[in-house]
C-alpha cells in the first residue's frame, strides 16, 4: 500500500473498480504495478485516462498509483478517469467547475443488464416456433 500525505479517490464504471492514490511528482503513472504504456496498449484509450489532468492543466504535477479490479481494459479506464478526477477535487475544491463541465465527475451508470430465465440472453428470445 502506497504512504500517507497524498490523496484517495474511487471511481467506478461498468464492473471495474479503481482506486487512485495522488501525491506531488512529475507526472507518473503506474497501473497495478505496471506502468501506463504497459497497461493500456491504445493511444486513445491512454488520452482518455489523463482527460481530466488535461482539462484543469495538472499534466507533470502528480504521480497516481491506481490499483484497478474488475471489468475489460475500457471499463477499467472510465474507472480510472472518475478516480483521477475524484482526486483532483480532493486536491482542489475549486476545479469542481472544471471537472463538472468537462463531465469528469459524472459516474457512467450503465451496467450489464442480467439475463432472463425464459431467455437467451437480456433482451433476445429464443426463435419462436410456429409449429
Amino acid at each position: 500500500m502506497p504512504e500517507t500525505g497524498g490523496f484517495r479517490a474511487t471511481g467506478r464504471r461498468k464492473s471495474a473498480v479503481a482506486r487512485v492514490f495522488m501525491r506531488a511528482g512529475e507526472g507518473k503513472i503506474v497501473i497495478n504495478r505496471r506502468g501506463l504504456e504497459d497497461y493500456v496498449p491504445s493511444e486513445a484509450l491512454r488520452s482518455e485516462l489523463k482527460q481530466p489532468l488535461a482539462a484543469t492543466e495538472m499534466s507533470g504535477k502528480f504521480d497516481f498509483l491506481i490499483l484497478l479490479r474488475g471489468g475489460g481494459l475500457h471499463g477499467q479506464v472510465g474507472a480510472a478517469r472518475l478516480g483521477i478526477a475524484r482526486a483532483l477535487l480532493a486536491f482542489n475544491p475549486e476545479l469542481r467547475s472544471q471537472l463538472r463541465q468537462g463531465g469528469f465527475l459524472t459516474r457512467d451508470p450503465r451496467i450489464k443488464e442480467r439475463k432472463k430465465y425464459g431467455q437467451k440472453g437480456a433482451r433476445k428470445r429464443f426463435q419462436f416456433s410456429k409449429r
